[in-house]
């Protein structure tokens, strides 16, 4: 299972990566799928069944079909790319550079210090626990996170009509 973990977690970082560098939208998309993916193989091979489903169930399946839609309705042309171009200069990359390598020394601490005795993967989340959280004392948060997206998808819709280019 170790082996699944850092291929996983490699497979992540490059698609990620991909998903930053890339100018076509829709193609950074998909290695944004791959991504989501590749982390719940992580959670998979840390013991934590439950979150991987729901990864794949709700972001690599939802909400990036959703993403996906939203792209294809704003009909995105050579404009953006140039645009997105432009953005992509070393100067603009030194704060998630610098963000990124801070995750990563994070990442090598937690990796190869000592376990602690309360550590990831020693206690078991199961389905109703986390439904009694979500429906129980985080139900407002639930409700508007949906409204939230509900929300975003109307403004994607108003902003990819016909009529609103014009």
């Amino acid at each position: 299972m170790e082996f699944a973990f850092y291929f996983a977690s490699g497979v992540a970082v490059v698609s990620t990566l991909r998903v930053i560098t890339n100018t076509n939208p829709v193609h950074a998309l998909l290695y944004l799928i791959i991504s989501l993916i590749s982390v719940a193989m992580t959670f998979f091979s840390l013991g934590a069944p439950f979150a991987g489903v729901l990864e794949v169930i709700a972001y690599a399946g939802a909400i990036m079909v959703l993403f996906v839609f939203v792209v294809m309705m704003l009909n995105l042309g050579p404009a953006s790319v140039a645009q997105e171009r432009g953005w992509l200069k070393p100067g603009i990359w030194a704060g998630p550079v610098f963000l990124a390598a801070l995750l990563l020394l994070e990442l090598l601490y937690v990796l190869f210090a000592e376990p602690s005795a309360g550590g990831i993967g020693h206690t078991t989340v199961d389905a109703k626990a986390v439904g009694i959280s979500l429906f129980g004392p985080y139900l407002l948060v639930v409700e508007l996170a949906s409204m939230l997206l509900l929300a975003a998808a109307v403004t994607a819709f108003h902003l990819g009509r016909a009529e609103a280019k014009e």
